[in-house]
């Protein structure tokens, strides 16, 4: 929907984007727009800023209140650039400055409409993990996720053991917990221990639980963790770190199919599937000694490998949106979408901490976002971190400082959406300075 009082107007745009196979509908009368918009559902909606009757910022308002996942892009003269510039805080996707080329057209319909298709993606995948009715969500459409994906639905109706290897943060058991839920245990008890979490005694005492007075303290009797999961699954987490001596005791378990308790004597049957997650190198650990080589066959009868986030960017914006719905039902912001420029830090990022760092920072950007629209200054500021780029111009001649402050200015500028606040935090200036130098490089 295009929304402008000039007639020419609105066949300009019209013309620019039936070109580009675009369905549209054009409107002189706000009003009579916001009409149509209670009948149909549209996915964007232009709109110049001043207009008699309803201006953009009333349209963009009521829009949101009606379809607040259609995007609103505002065309706006000079003299109200900040006035624009705030209507991205307030949920417009972003805005156009007269006058514009149909270059600038295409290139903003088709950023607004790609960022649609994302949220929409990550939320509704969110949405159907909620409704499934077996197994948790894997969200991501990259190659590498696709194989995690295909290996979980071969191995999952399996009885075979299953090693997941991983670095922190990668979801080892959201897949451990995919499998279970796809398998014949689905309706038997998903367990999850982490074997890094306790001392050997406690890791015995845990598993393996204990009889009435099997030592001081133990005043009555105690299944383990292993007798819990019977029927259904054991995940056993930091595999790695389990203690030699421990090791010895689970291989037994493993193979005998039954357990003793602490201080016990009579063998307990189980009817367990085993799920293994480590973090480390167990064929290193094996080579050194530090894991038994017939545990980890035992353990590694299927290995999948989980890869780590920078090794799927194509899956962080889709990730981001899962994550943010996650957190908008949660807290019940209106925080319902990611600036351009800031999802572009977000996938430039390399994330040492894998998926959970990505929860973690989208988990922040909701609580400080103020408006509906997490920005750049809602991130983490170490994510700000500039892209190189040449210092010279075309030829070998090197750029003047006075060029290079210029053109760093614009940078940032662009970075940040145009948004001066956050370009001064940045740059580590205040807003006046900011607006002198604008006014010097005429970047006004």
């Amino acid at each position: 929907m295009v929304v402008d009082d000039e007639e020419v107007a609105l066949k300009q745009m019209r013309r620019i984007l039936e070109k580009e196979g675009y369905v549209v509908s054009t409107f002189t009368n706000p009003v009579r727009a916001l009409e149509r918009l209670e009948e149909d559902l549209y996915d964007l909606v232009i709109t110049d800023l001043k207009m008699p009757y309803l201006d953009g910022l009333a349209l963009l308002n009521e829009v949101k209140r009606h379809s607040p996942y259609t995007e609103v892009i505002l065309i706006t003269g000079y003299a109200t650039i900040d006035s624009a510039v705030e209507a991205t805080k307030q949920g417009a996707f972003h805005y156009l400055a007269k006058p514009f080329t149909p270059d600038q057209v295409r290139d903003i319909v088709a950023r607004a409409l790609r960022e649609k298709a994302l949220r929409e993606r990550g939320l509704n995948r969110m949405a159907l993990g909620y409704l499934a009715s077996r197994g948790l969500l894997i969200i991501g459409e990259s190659p590498r996720i696709r194989r995690v994906e295909e290996e979980i639905r071969q191995v999952a109706p399996a009885e075979c053991n299953v090693l997941i290897s991983g670095e922190s943060g990668t979801g080892k058991e959201l897949i451990a917990r995919a499998i279970h839920a796809h398998s014949q245990r689905a309706k038997g008890p998903f367990v999850a221990f982490n074997c890094g979490a306790f001392s050997e005694d406690l890791i015995a005492n845990e598993l393996f639980g204990h009889e009435k007075e099997a030592f001081t303290g133990a005043a009555s009797t105690k299944p383990g963790i292993l007798e819990s999961a019977n029927s259904g699954t054991l995940f056993l987490d930091e595999i790695g770190d389990m203690p030699v001596s421990m090791q010895i005791k689970l291989l037994r378990v493993i193979q005998e199919r039954e357990v003793i308790r602490v201080g016990g004597t009579r063998p307990i049957p189980l009817d367990i599937r085993i799920i293994a997650a480590t973090a480390k190198d167990l064929k290193t650990a094996v080579n050194e000694g530090l894991f038994r080589q017939d545990l980890y066959f035992r353990l590694n009868v299927v290995g999948i490998a989980l890869p780590r986030l920078n090794e799927r960017r194509q899956d962080i914006p889709l990730l981001a949106y899962h994550f943010l719905g996650k957190f908008q039902r949660r807290t019940g912001k209106g925080v319902r979408a990611i600036l351009p420029e800031a999802m572009a830090l977000l996938q430039k990022y390399t994330y040492p901490g894998n998926v959970r760092e990505l929860e973690n920072i989208i988990e922040r950007a909701v609580a400080l976002c103020q408006g509906s629209i997490i920005l750049v200054r809602d991130l983490p500021q170490d994510l700000a971190t500039l892209e190189l780029y040449s210092f010279q111009r075309s030829g070998s001649e090197s750029l003047t400082l006075v060029e290079l402050e210029r053109d760093y200015i614009r940078h940032i500028l662009n970075l940040t959406g145009g948004i001066r606040s956050d370009a001064a935090q940045i740059l580590g200036i205040d807003r006046v300075s900011l607006w002198r130098k604008l006014k010097k490089y005429g970047l006004e």
